[in-house]
């Protein structure tokens, strides 16, 4: 039996998150007081007692759910014992701090960096996200690239489920001509902006000199990135495509399947929410998922 464990990206915060762990663990307490320092603001009290739109600041979510997937990880011990591991978007990075690829502090200060200048980047331009419903992979590519300006695939969540990212009025355009070529609905998402577009760039620019100064290790088992959809342990790699996934869509489906290729047969999502849970049983209704037991 071969075990994936999975992390969830943005989306998946909630009020009052991370409070239970806070209360019960000295663990989850000494990471908290951590991240305070680090983030140089109070993330927890953010999380504790701020509203679903505090939350909602990219600043603030990411490390959020990286906080909250990170110290779940931790506080399971001996029993996290991963064959593969995988998260979608910034998942990817509570994966590989869970997975030892990277430390805890460097982590954070990663996705710190991240937020902010995904935040930047979405200041600069008006940018947004849209869900598209029932309608398959190639067709949404195709329409995509016929609308003038800037509109592309950001994340691919499961089957019948692909979310396109870019400029607001391209975003709007293709909406129109993806419900005209069969959706079932397109649906604009309450986001900060493009993720995954190319209007991520000048992000991308600001990570990757912070990624080329940290140091990361060999996972201790195989990361499925999302930009390939493949298992990677070179260090070397896993920080190119870091890099990379700023501005390339989330291949969500595509590594979901790989990994069940490759032989996982339970997915464990870890952090908040179940939305992964959620989209795993679309892609394949045959593989056994679970929340992690703490």
């Amino acid at each position: 039996m071969k075990r994936a464990y999975i992390f969830p990206g943005q989306g998946a915060q909630f009020e009052g998150m991370g409070k239970d762990l806070y209360d019960k663990y000295d663990l989850a307490k000494e990471r908290f007081h951590q991240a305070n320092d680090i983030l140089g603001f109070d993330i927890a009290k953010i999380m504790f007692e701020g509203t679903a739109e505090d939350l909602r600041q990219t600043r603030v979510t990411q490390p959020a759910i990286f906080l909250h997937s990170v110290i779940s990880a931790e506080l399971l011990g001996d029993r996290f014992k991963p064959d593969m591991l995988a998260g979608h978007s910034l998942g990817e990075f509570s994966a590989l701090v869970a997975g030892k690829a990277l430390d805890f502090e460097a982590g954070l200060q990663l996705v710190a960096k991240r937020a902010e200048a995904m935040q930047k980047a979405t200041e600069a331009v008006d940018s947004t996200m849209s869900a598209i419903l029932n309608l398959d992979d190639e067709t949404v590519e195709a329409v995509c690239r016929k609308i003038d300006g800037i509109v592309a695939p950001a994340n691919y969540n499961c089957p019948g489920q692909l979310v396109i990212s870019g400029e607001t009025d391209a975003v709007k355009r293709a909406n129109e001509a993806l419900l005209a070529a069969g959706a079932r609905r397109a649906v604009l998402l309450p986001v900060g902006g493009a993720f995954h577009s190319p209007l991520m760039m000048p992000a991308r620019e600001e990570l990757a000199k912070a990624i080329a100064e940290t140091t990361f290790n060999k996972p201790i088992a195989p990361v499925y990135q999302n930009v390939t959809a493949q298992p990677e342990t070179n260090p070397g790699q896993i920080k190119e495509n870091l890099i990379k996934q700023l501005t390339a869509p989330v291949r969500w489906t595509q590594s979901v399947q790989q990994m069940i290729a490759d032989g996982a047969t339970e997915f464990i999502e870890v952090g908040p929410g179940k939305v992964l849970l959620g989209l795993l049983r679309k892609i394949d209704r045959n593989v056994k998922g679970k929340k992690a037991d703490l």
